[in-house]
């Protein structure tokens, strides 16, 4: 094993970059691939900096190799090669690496390692998440979703947003579906009973707590105080989908804006989409280039298209009655039917954005009884300010409103869902306090990268998926 040395040898990345020539170089990295012929050898070496790898070259007949050493330099092993960096020969390839030395870190014995020098199916690199990330498709992943986690903060510092933690664990079900799962300290085989229930005055915060669904209702706190904030973190739903697109813990984007109506929060939902789309466009075009190659064709020229166009604004009863329109005149079957009042499905809104207004769309204005609690109601008592951006291919990215800042409104809305208003005390008190418009969006993190990236599955954009019946790693 060599020597720790006192700084980080350059990346691939750093070595593909440079311009010089005939230069000493050492370099950390993982066999990606091995091939022999007669006394050369050439090793494909990836250190997960960049989609590419840099081709190192061993002629063993210079110098004094270590024969035990070399025949263990394979697939998966971890290795320090010394050597000096030449302009490649070779098709494909800028530059490679004239070793002269190297040395083993770890080996990975052949005869076991899972990932060998073929294609695998992405179910079965669920089994073994855990070496995933070496795979040009999990690597790529990785990449661009590091880069879109940056782009997010600086999408928001860049405009005057304050990054907000809002909590993990809470009492309150701000999207009123019930689909959270409980934090409790209490044991589930003989809990504390009072009354015939539950005694959750004996639990470590002496009431039912659970995971966090949304940290939108603490982030309105904030907003109605420093004007715009924004919360990125992980966020929980025990909804029983087993689905390509759901996921029972998940990375969620909320901003909130003061003094900002419905309009306002389309033209920020619509900016934010652009600068992330053209943000990955521009710093991960290996990556993209890949993902359009071998994952889904023409992503890129997609994206690009989303960049530059104007996204278009229906309400919700428009966009009902163009399905209405395609449905009764047989241009479009539906498996779920289209009539006023019900939600819109994956099929609608993929003939939205596809057939009808060919891109992306913000549908407004939805019926009341089928969105949430704390959205603005409208002056005609039926609907309220909710907005969702849908996109081609996937559906809705963004589901956002105006809120509700009218007390009364606010008040008898939670009345007619029977909600206990005591949990949301402090929740009233930012209307009943120098209440302002205010408004904002939430959006899943993993399914924009499965839009940007054209990942099917959304297990396969989080590095370690919780999904129904799976908790593995």
């Amino acid at each position: 094993m060599p020597e720790n040395s006192k700084s980080l040898s350059p990346s691939i990345k750093e070595l593909l970059a440079t311009p010089d020539r005939e230069q000493k170089i050492c370099l950390d990295a993982w066999v990606r691939t091995r091939r022999d012929s007669k006394n050369l050898i050439f090793l494909a070496l990836s250190d997960g900096s960049c989609f590419n790898t840099i081709q190192a070259v061993i002629n063993k007949e210079l110098g004094s190799w270590n024969e035990e050493t070399l025949a263990k330099v394979n697939t998966g092993a971890g290795v320090h090669i010394t050597g000096t960096l030449v302009s490649s020969p070779g098709s494909g390839q800028a530059v490679e690496i004239q070793g002269e030395g190297i040395s083993l870190y770890g080996d990975a014995p052949q005869e076991s390692y899972p990932l060998q020098k073929k294609r695998h199916s992405f179910e079965f690199l669920r089994e073994i998440a855990h070496l995933r990330p070496r795979t040009n498709t999990f690597g790529a992943v990785a990449r661009v979703r590091n880069a879109m986690s940056f782009a997010i903060h600086r999408f928001f510092q860049e405009r005057g947003f304050f990054y907000i933690h809002t909590p993990i664990i809470t009492g309150v079900d701000a999207e009123g579906a019930g689909q959270m799962f409980r934090a409790t300290t209490l044991p589930l085989e003989n809990p504390p009973r009072k009354e015939g229930k539950t005694d959750f005055s004996r639990d470590f915060f002496g009431r039912p707590t659970y995971l966090a669904v949304t940290g939108q209702l603490e982030a309105e706190a904030y907003a109605l105080s420093m004007g715009k904030v924004y919360t990125f973190g992980p966020t929980f739903r025990a909804e029983n989908s087993n689905t390509t697109r759901h996921l029972a813990e998940f990375w969620m984007i909320e901003p909130e804006v003061a003094f900002c109506d419905i309009n306002c929060n389309m033209d920020l939902a619509e900016e934010f989409l652009k600068f992330i789309i053209s943000t990955v466009l521009k710093e991960c075009s290996e990556d993209m280039a890949f993902f359009n190659q071998w994952v889904q064709k023409g992503i890129i020229d997609v994206l690009g298209d989303v960049v530059t166009k104007e996204f278009a604004r229906v309400s919700y009863t428009d966009a009902m009655e163009e399905l209405e329109k395609a449905q009764d005149s047989g241009s479009a079957s539906f498996d779920f039917p289209v009539q006023w009042g019900s939600d819109l499905q994956s099929e609608h809104e993929k003939f939205l954005t596809e057939t009808v207004y060919k891109g992306p769309v913000i549908v407004t204005d939805y019926p009341r009884e089928i969105k949430a609690f704390y959205m603005k109601q409208n002056e005609d008592s039926k609907t309220v300010r909710a907005m969702d951006v849908l996109v081609p291919r996937l559906g809705e990215i963004i589901g956002g409103s105006e809120r509700e800042a009218d007390l009364v409104k606010l008040e008898s809305r939670m009345d007619e869902l029977g909600m206990h208003k005591e949990d949301y005390r402090w929740y009233l008190d930012l209307r009943k306090y120098g209440s302002v418009p205010h408004s904002g969006f939430g959006l899943g993190f993993e399914r924009l990268i499965q839009y940007i990236t054209g990942m099917q599955n959304i297990r396969d954009v989080i590095p370690f998926p919780r999904t129904v019946k799976s908790a593995e790693f």
